[in-house]
């Protein structure tokens, strides 16, 4: 509980510190960024200590993390004692009338939005409560990666200095996407937890910095469209609810197969889905609570990808609320409220909050010198946190830079230049502030490849996005049947379906190339896949891309009229130019003033533009993996399909809610009850996993290690001479330690995850995805081996040489794993910790 208020309290005084800035920073935002203050915040504070103790300004500890915080305190100064900006109300926002007192305009502000302000603090504390409750109950961090990301968050802990170094491969830097990772040492050292405290608290963290997030998000989304601002701080919550909570509907599934609901045969329902388990008989007797072990796993892996010959391919299709009922502390966890903030930023450049305009290598750019600079830090900052979210990230600001242009000079070609005018310097100068980073990085990808045999069927996407795909397509129809919205049919249908004739060209293109360059991989390939010849294989993959064609025709059935109402985007007409109605409009209080019902129609149009954006960068990462995939060690879609579709989980849940919100109040008599009575259906059923999974999770709320956020407590109740041991290497002097080694998700390198110091190696698998190789651990893990089982003191001591090992740890794992030869080590060596049949022997 004090771990959790000391965090609770260290962010709340990180917004309203970082808030003067923030506020002068997104002008055009109806939030001006407080939802988001606190994510901007962390961001910027981690990312001065990171480079100071990088550059060797300051060191590891307390002492550099707060003195990273200066700079912050005075940039906010700064903002707070300028003079303020007044919005003038008969302009768009973002334009200036007059000065004020900044701090006296902030002090207003807040009073004025006094319900916003209280409304994102409850759901902040709400939110971090309820997943740090469910994290209490089911703390332990021992299973699938989470021993690897504590890892990472221990051993930046006990680095002195930046790269941190890598506590499975001793003598190298860590080689991943660490940023996260740096966030949460930071604060576990502020608030003085351990490190799988902060872990569960930095899961819990995410989770409500994602909350208040979305809110503000779809808040500015609202409050942009004039005629929903009276509802944006209640319908604001929705985004939340879509983007956090709502799960994918394989929860409401395994409730119907447990009850043996559709399973009648052997060609029934359940074989034609195809989802793993449940596509086998279900248990009887019959109940309607799933019971399975681990059933609530098969969630994140409801599509199903064989190759020509039958064999099943695993596919990873996370969304968010089964990672944090995981705790799935991983960088795409981690990212999310900074994704929210690039979102943030993208909305702020769309609606024209940074004007003035910026010089820049011999362009002229149309956004000032700090929205460029905040937009590079954050870009380069997800890059940082996700290195797979660096294309979306640039998608977002690039587009939403062509969308303000094109509001407000009208389409031409033009805008190409404009979009490539902002690339080319915004990438350069997202790179530049993080190229420390890049320095010590390495990868296993390997650039792209094309997917032939596994196009997603309809049925098992439907199954994954279904709670998003009804609310989107029910307002598209809205749009075209209700507002009648005008629309550039044939220009979208032509974009679509080029793009999809595009694809197929390349992806057969390619793979003809590759038959010719490399007839040994493609020999491989066609062995694997069952057929004789290159064009066996294409004439298979096109017949099997037409049976499954279900996934690309629903999206088809989004991008298309999405594309074409966004193509139909005009120049605004300037205020003078706007024709004033006869019919009078009511202006809430900060609305500005257009000229009548066209101004209106003008500013809810810029919101609905923007929400189009999110949702054809969202369905565009969707088409993408039906290609293509990035080439990696698995050698096949599996990490793009994750990647990419919990990015459109994000981008999707926002329209989505938006969308809900929009229908409730604008539809009338029978349509209005059938949306609302399909909402209601729709709700039951994606929100069956959460309420049956987090009884499952917690033992129905009846935890093994009693409440506690501290997975430590595990190692203590089931190892107590172990959590001994780890506990003294904790407090003792840094050094290389060494320890069994063996396959990954298991407890090999226990000893490293909880005590920080480097390893030798680790987990060997993991290192080689990090690192694209197995050449930098080179005979590591066979002289480990060798160290423990050989009799002989000179082989050993050798070893101990060549890696500088300082502690040699002997305990149950080594003795079950190797034919310890322990008496060398009592002979030659100091034994500085024994209890039970744990030792710990140092190198004098």
């Amino acid at each position: 509980m004090i771990a959790f208020i000391a965090w609770y309290l260290i962010l709340t005084l990180l917004g309203w510190l970082i808030f003067p800035l923030i506020y002068r920073l997104f002008p055009a935002l109806g939030d001006r960024g407080y939802t988001l203050a606190r994510a901007a915040g962390l961001l910027m504070w981690a990312y001065v200590f990171w480079m100071f103790t990088t550059l060797g300004l300051s060191f590891n500890n307390v002492g550099g993390i707060l003195f990273a915080l200066l700079p912050l305190i005075a940039l906010s100064l700064y903002a707070l004692f300028l003079p303020g900006l007044k919005a003038d109300e008969s302009k768009a926002p973002g334009w200036v009338a007059d000065r004020a007192d900044s701090a006296t305009e902030i002090a207003q502000w807040v009073r004025d939005n006094a319900r916003l302000v209280v409304t994102t603090e409850v759901l902040f504390l709400a939110a971090f409560a309820l997943l740090a409750l469910l994290r209490a109950g089911n703390p332990t961090l021992d299973n699938a990666e989470k021993p690897m990301e504590l890892m990472f968050i221990n051993s930046i802990l006990r680095s002195p200095s930046f790269p941190p170094h890598d506590g499975w491969l001793s003598g190298y830097a860590i080689s991943y996407y660490y940023f996260g990772y740096v966030m949460t040492a930071m604060l576990a050292q502020v608030s003085g937890v351990t490190g799988s405290i902060a872990h569960n608290l930095m899961t819990s963290l995410v989770f409500a910095l994602a909350a208040i997030g979305s809110y503000g998000i779809l808040f500015n989304l609202l409050a942009a469209r004039r005629s929903e601002t009276k509802e944006a701080t209640s319908a604001g919550l929705l985004a939340p609810l879509f983007m956090l909570i709502v799960s994918n509907i394989e929860g409401f599934l395994e409730v119907l197969h447990r009850r043996g609901i559709l399973w009648s045969g052997t060609q029934n329902f359940w074989t034609w889905l195809d989802i793993k388990e449940l596509n086998q008989a279900p248990v009887q007797p019959y109940a309607w609570i799933p019971d399975r072990f681990w059933w609530w796993w098969r969630a994140s892996r409801v599509i199903s990808d064989y190759d020509l010959m039958g064999g099943a391919r695993e596919v990873i299709d996370e969304f968010p609320f089964f990672s944090f009922l995981h705790a799935d502390l991983h960088p795409h966890v981690l990212a999310i409220p900074f994704i929210l903030l690039t979102i943030a930023v993208a909305l702020n450049i769309f609606l024209g909050g940074w004007p003035g305009g910026m010089g820049l290598y011999g362009l002229r750019l149309k956004i000032n010198p700090a929205g460029f600079v905040l937009s590079a830090l954050v870009l380069g900052g997800i890059a940082f946190l996700n290195i797979w979210d660096i294309l979306l990230g640039a998608a977002l600001i690039v587009l939403a830079y062509g969308l303000l242009c094109t509001r407000l000079e009208g389409w031409s070609w033009n805008r190409l230049l404009d979009m490539l005018a902002l690339t080319v310097p915004l990438s350069i100068s997202a790179v530049l502030p993080y190229l420390p980073f890049y320095f010590g990085f390495s990868s296993q990808a390997g650039g792209l490849l094309p997917n032939l045999v596994s196009p997603t069927r309809g049925a098992q996407l439907w199954v994954m996005f279904v709670p998003l795909f009804i609310p989107l397509l029910s307002y598209l129809a809205y749009l075209a049947l209700g507002e009648r919205r005008h629309g550039r049919w044939r220009l979208a249908a032509l974009l679509a379906l080029g793009l999809v004739l595009i694809l197929v060209a390349a992806l057969f293109l390619v793979s003809w190339i590759a038959s010719i360059r490399e007839p040994n991989a493609v020999a491989e390939v066609l062995r694997t896949q069952g057929v004789s010849d290159v064009g066996s294989l294409l004439q298979a993959a096109l017949v099997r891309r037409l049976m499954f064609i279900g996934g690309l025709l629903t999206m088809l059935a989004i991008l298309v009229p999405t594309l074409a109402y966004l193509a139909a985007m005009r120049r605004e007409m300037p205020a003078d130019d706007v024709p004033v109605q006869p019919r009078a409009v009511k202006r809430t209080k900060n609305a500005p003033s257009l000229g009548g019902v066209a101004a209106e129609a003008h500013l809810d149009d810029r919101a609905t533009y923007f929400s189009f954006l999110l949702i054809i960068i969202a369905s565009l990462l969707v088409i993408g993996p039906e290609f293509v995939f990035l080439r990696d060690q698995f050698g096949y879609r599996l990490n793009t399909i994750f990647k990419f579709y919990f990015q459109a989980w994000l981008l999707w849940s926002i329209p989505a809610a938006l969308a809900v919100a929009v229908l409730i109040r604008k539809l009338r008599g029978v349509a209005e009850w059938i949306f609302i009575t399909v909402f209601a259906v729709l709700l039951v059923f994606s929100l069956a996993y959460p309420a049956f999974s987090i009884g499952n999770k917690t033992n129905n709320f009846k935890p093994f290690l009693g409440w506690t956020l501290d997975d430590f407590r595990r190692i203590e109740r089931n190892s107590p001479d172990e959590a001994a041991a780890i506990l003294w290497l904790k407090s003792a002097p840094d050094g290389v330690v060494t320890e069994a080694v063996g396959g990954s998700y298991s407890d090999y390198g226990r000893v490293s995850v909880y005590t920080g110091l480097p390893a030798v190696l680790g987990w060997p698998g993991h290192e080689v995805q990090w690192r694209g190789s197995a050449e930098p651990q080179g005979s590591r893990q066979d002289d480990i081996k060798l160290l423990y089982e050989t009799p002989d003191w000179e082989t050993a001591r050798s070893i101990l040489e060549r890696y500088g090992i300082r502690y040699v740890f002997v305990g149950g794992l080594e003795r079950s794993t190797y034919q310890v030869q322990e008496d060398k080590f009592q002979n030659n060596l100091g034994l500085v910790f024994q209890r039970g049949a744990v030792s710990i022997y140092e190198v004098p």
